[in-house]
């Protein structure tokens, strides 16, 4: 099996194992005071050093969760408990890009939500935030309240989240950031970017599956929604995944150390596409936009993206379409919707994504998989008509 899904979860890293397994082994409570569980507590606070490392931060402000999703909960729900203590009110600015945990967390929020448009390059409009800014914060008191991902899990391509920043500070806004795929794909360092909270996980760097995290920036508003034994900081409570937070501190150490490795994939990646542009005509989402280099989503109208991801499956290669967080889900874009591609492309794009185990010859074999497939379709279609 060639595996090119990494931008649904990335294979273990040995590293992480073998961090895991010292884990294991302890098998203490990080809040007991005794022997084993002060060393149970020193394995958390490794990994956080090493997380806050990973984007440039203090440790002291990583808060573990149990994945991305949480992680980016805990800042859209905490963010506006922590407005409303102090007597305020936000507002949600969410591009339509965003990922369901995301989009869907901030229309349950108890704040209002407006949707900020993308180009056809798949890029945040910036000219509609300020647009929306403008809007928002005529309303007095009103905190505008910025969800923008930095690297789109689809298409891969990379959000100007320093600039989109910058203007929320013009309006006294906040920026909220979901990082899950950009840490080992492109530089990542909180202070650059300027954003008051980064969601990140795991498994989508190498590291375990059931844990994530988020940083947030000292001052910015922040309460817990989930509450009991006061654990990280009484943020999040409920007892640590030791071992699950020992994989993430060497996986994102790992993919920091391997981000050369991983931007070399650029190469290989546009050689795919160019041949598969070149024999079968495919139009590639997001191309004229700066992208990460293992991502690549692209579409051949009236090729069903199920019947691809079968057909792939049955030649020994994993792929997916669009965003693979439901077990068996299968259904249109509404990124590349968002995008103003038209229905026909949205229900016929596919997503491979490489990294870390991946080989040049990987990306090969996808596009000759790919395309004696379409060939296959395509001879069906042609004896169909005769």
């Amino acid at each position: 099996m060639i595996y090119a899904d990494y931008n649904a979860t990335a294979p273990l890293r040995p590293e992480a194992r073998e961090a895991m397994l010292t884990a294991f082994e302890i098998g203490a409570n990080p809040s007991s005071v005794h022997g084993p569980g002060r060393s149970a507590r020193k394995i958390v606070e490794t990994a956080r050093g090493q997380v806050g490392a990973a984007i440039g931060a203090a440790a002291e402000n990583i808060i573990f969760t149990s994945g991305g999703t949480e992680a980016n909960a805990l800042a859209l729900h905490g963010s506006v408990c922590g407005l409303e203590v102090n007597g305020g009110t936000a507002c949600f600015l969410v591009s339509n890009i965003e990922h369901e945990a995301v989009s869907q967390n901030a229309a349950t929020a108890g704040a209002p939500m407006r949707g900020i448009a993308v180009t056809r390059d798949g890029i945040i409009d910036l000219e509609d935030l300020r647009t929306q800014l403008e809007a928002v914060t005529a309303e007095q008191g009103v905190t505008p309240i910025l969800s923008l991902m930095l690297v789109n899990n689809e298409t891969g391509v990379i959000q100007p989240v320093a600039e989109a920043t910058a203007m929320m500070r013009e309006f006294g806004g906040l920026t909220h950031c979901d990082g899950v795929q950009a840490l080992g794909k492109i530089p990542v360092n909180v202070a650059l970017l300027g954003v008051d909270y980064l969601a990140l996980s795991a498994h989508k760097l190498g590291g375990p599956q059931g844990v994530g995290a988020l940083w947030h920036r000292p001052g910015a508003p922040l309460l817990p929604i989930l509450r009991g034994g006061g654990q990280e900081r009484s943020l999040r409570s409920g007892t640590e995944n030791v071992a699950g937070i020992a994989g993430f501190g060497v996986a994102a150490e790992a993919a920091v150390r391997d981000l050369p490795k991983y931007q070399a994939l650029a190469e290989a990646r546009d050689a795919m596409e160019a041949r598969l542009e070149r024999e079968a005509g495919v139009t590639v989402m997001g191309k004229a936009a700066p992208r990460v280099a293992g991502t690549s989503c692209f579409a051949a109208a009236g090729f069903k993206a199920e019947t691809q991801v079968m057909a792939m499956d049955l030649a020994g290669i994993a792929v997916s379409s669009g965003s693979a967080c439901s077990s068996g889900k299968v259904k249109r874009s509404l990124v590349l919707s968002a995008m103003g591609q038209s229905d026909t492309l949205a229900e016929s794009a596919i997503r491979t994504s490489f990294g870390w185990k991946s080989r040049r010859e990987d990306f090969d074999a996808v596009a000759e998989a790919w395309l004696a497939a379409a060939r296959r379709v395509q001879s069906s279609v042609s004896g169909s008509a005769k």
